[in-house]
């Protein structure tokens, strides 16, 4: 999974993480979000190559200003948190959220340094208009090798707008295997334990070697 993941997340969180080449970008069809970030992404971070070359730490600023506008990150904490986090506070989960964001932030920066140009080939989409959770599949296509499938799983907000919360590639789910991860670490060590771990990850430097997406322990 750990050489899938190197391939599949740069460019998993390209697709998501673009606002200033996009005039608007329709968060109210979750199919057209992900398309239009896909295309429009590309050319944001071959522009900022050179920034990037500069200081591989850089991909921070882009990936919170672009790219988390568009996950559920406290969703998708809470979920990893699963049967504990009625035994937390709500200051507790306030910063373990935070902890989460900083460290998901630190995770897609790293796997960005490894990305590469693929082709991206898009399913049909389907009627989701009375749909509170939607599936946008594509497959990533790169020379020399077989496709890649991957599912983006999102949900509808109360506005109305959508939000991806996880994605499934080759039928491994990113949300489960964390909530795996660290749901085990907090039976073991304790919610306060984690969040400072979390908060510890999320201030590693930015390297091709070191990859702060794999297990947090």
């Amino acid at each position: 999974m750990q050489a899938l993941s190197v391939r599949i997340f740069p460019v998993i969180l390209l697709l998501l993480s673009t606002q200033i080449f996009a005039a608007e970008v329709n968060t109210k069809d979750p199919y057209e979000l992900v398309k239009q970030v896909s295309n429009q992404v590309f050319d944001r971070f071959q522009q900022d190559k050179s920034l990037i070359t500069q200081d591989k730490n850089y991909i921070e600023v882009i990936v919170t200003d672009e790219l988390m506008p568009y996950v559920d990150y406290k969703y998708t904490a809470y979920k990893v948190m699963g049967q504990y986090l009625r035994e937390t506070n709500d200051d507790q989960r306030d910063r373990f959220v935070e902890a989460f964001k900083s460290y998901l932030i630190a995770t897609y920066a790293q796997t960005l340094t490894e990305y590469s140009d693929q082709t991206l080939a898009f399913d049909p989409a389907v009627d989701f208009r009375q749909e509170k959770f939607a599936d946008v599949n594509m497959q990533i296509i790169e020379n020399g090798r077989p496709p890649i499938k991957v599912q983006f799983k999102a949900r509808r907000l109360k506005d109305g707008t959508w939000k991806v919360f996880d994605l499934v590639a080759e039928g491994v789910s990113l949300l489960a295997s964390k909530q795996s991860e660290i749901s085990n670490l907090i039976r073991q060590q304790g919610i306060e334990s984690v969040i400072t771990m979390l908060n510890e990850k999320a201030q590693q430097k930015i390297d091709n070697q070191t990859q702060t997406g794999g297990n947090p322990a």
